[in-house]
């Protein structure tokens, strides 16, 4: 066949693998007008009709609208712009999607209240402006007024999270439940707490050039042991605590007693909160960082052997 050669509606579907009432739709709006008429009235086609059509229905697939379709075909306007504006349109969709999903997925696995799932939509939601302002009145909560001494400075870009654009559905999911989780009076009461306690363990420490916090010298000296399988209440535990309290009755200056045992049993009482770490695990996820180190084993062992061997005040 040849570029004079005129196609019917029945040619175009058989070479082009859509239908005639397709073909037959696309003509009526202009998008493939018939080349020509049969003496019976029936339209026919060019060769470039096939090519028209092919294009037509790659768009099509590709979700563009018929009358920028329309304008494509007849060079209105250029291809590269058009593909352009929809690659960006759907970037938005997927986006929308992903949040949707996360949000139902998050609602599905907690078994969550309406309520609650229209808080989750909501956080989803917020914008890059909005979710700095929410983490920023979070961590202005937990670390205002003890955030002259700079190493608050790391701690808090260390516990700020930073969406990506273009976020994974898990990504998202772990955005939602960290917003919660920064919403909870408990949980920023909780680190509150930790944050006075560090500040307070910095100023002591200074004046002896000495910087260790407890939950450092705990997880250092009870490594071994935890590792080794040794029962926290067994003699064997007794040299690993004893070891422990004396680096920090050392970092504080203090004597090796009663008193200085029950506060170290409250501040990694406080440290060893689950929502901390939890928080940690998320915002791993959402910035794309290697997973954090559990202190939790390693706390728990050792506040139990450092219970048992502490009388009560």
């Amino acid at each position: 066949m040849d570029g004079e050669t005129l196609y019917s509606i029945g040619d175009l579907a058989r070479r082009t693998g859509l239908t005639v009432k397709a073909i037959r739709f696309y003509s009526d709006r202009g998008i493939v007008p018939p080349t020509d008429r049969s003496p019976t009235g029936y339209r026919r086609y060019g060769i470039d009709a096939v090519a028209r059509l092919d294009l037509v229905r790659t768009l099509r697939e590709l979700g563009l609208d018929l009358a920028t379709i329309r304008k494509v075909v007849d060079r209105e306007v250029p291809l590269p712009e058009v593909a352009a504006a929809h690659a960006d349109a759907l970037a938005v969709q997927i986006r929308m999607l992903r949040l949707r999903r996360a949000v139902l997925t998050a609602v599905a696995r907690r078994g969550s209240t309406p309520e609650e799932m229209d808080l989750m939509h909501r956080l989803a939601k917020l914008s890059e402006t909005e979710r700095r302002r929410l983490i920023g009145e979070f961590l202005d909560t937990v670390f205002g007024g003890v955030d002259a001494d700079p190493a608050f400075v790391g701690i808090m870009r260390s516990m700020t999270p930073e969406l990506p654009d273009n976020p994974e559905a898990e990504q998202v999911e772990a955005w939602v439940e960290l917003a919660e989780l920064s919403q909870d009076p408990d949980f920023r009461a909780s680190l509150r707490r930790m944050a006075e306690q560090f500040a307070a363990e910095r100023a002591e420490s200074d004046s002896r050039g000495v910087r260790r916090d407890a939950a450092a010298v705990v997880r250092d000296q009870v490594g071994p042991a935890l590792a080794a399988g040794v029962d926290p209440a067994s003699p064997q535990a007794g040299p690993v605590v004893a070891a422990a309290t004396a680096q920090y009755a050392h970092v504080w200056g203090r004597p090796d007693d009663v008193d200085l045992r029950h506060r170290l049993l409250i501040q990694l009482q406080t440290a060893n909160d689950p929502r901390r770490e939890r928080y940690l695990q998320l915002l791993s996820v959402i910035n794309g960082w290697p997973a954090p180190e559990s202190l939790a084993p390693a706390l728990d062992w050792f506040i139990e052997a450092l219970r048992v061997r502490t009388p009560q005040a």
